[in-house]
């Protein structure tokens, strides 16, 4: 099955992955504390807005994990002192589903070590919902958040794991892991 590209949030854990039809040359890089998805050396080129961006951005009050540019004003407006479930729903709402031929959701997440939260807008729904157990959305088919089998407790695992799940074209991945002894952040660009 062909999901597109999803995020999953618990408490303390989350991750990201790329599946991708039409861009697969891409992999997830650490710039400073940030993680962001650029092309390979092997990509054509493009002016595509929605093929480079950062998709995991720590901050004091939680790490962002997103599938596009909405993760830096979340994580902005969570260094502004916005509570997680606010950040989410107002730059979410302000940048709206991707402009592309398919209208594509944005999906994403705050991971803290006690109380994460998850939230998609789509053309027809802006959700955020605090989970308490790993949760996954995506762009398609598993567009309204889900419970999700996810047995990861480090950021290597967590982004080991959504790598490795069985949906189809999976491209990079990213995983965090959030305690009370700091963030950790993982890239598995399935070398």
């Amino acid at each position: 099955m062909y999901i597109g590209r999803f995020v999953v949030v618990g408490p303390g854990i989350g991750a990201y992955r790329v599946s991708s039809r039409s861009f697969p040359n891409r992999k997830v890089i650490e710039r400073e504390r940030d993680l962001t998805v650029v092309p390979t050396s092997e990509a054509e080129e493009t002016d595509n807005p929605y093929v480079s961006y950062n998709c995991v951005r720590p901050t004091e009050s939680g790490v962002v994990v997103g599938n596009g540019s909405h993760t830096d004003p979340i994580a902005e407006k969570l260094a502004l002192g916005y509570p997680a479930r606010d950040a989410l729903a107002l730059s979410l709402l302000a940048l709206d589903f991707e402009k592309d031929d398919y209208d594509t959701p944005r999906v994403a997440g705050v991971v803290g070590a006690e109380e994460s939260y998850i939230g998609t807008v789509r053309r027809d729904a802006l959700v955020v919902e605090r989970v308490t157990e790993p949760t996954l959305v995506a762009t398609y088919e598993k567009d309204s958040p889900e419970s999700f089998d996810f047995a990861a407790d480090t950021a290597e695992g967590a982004a080991r794991t959504a790598y490795e799940v069985d949906f189809e074209h999976r491209v990079c991945a990213a995983g965090v892991a959030v305690s009370d002894e700091g963030v950790e952040t993982a890239a598995e660009n399935g070398e």
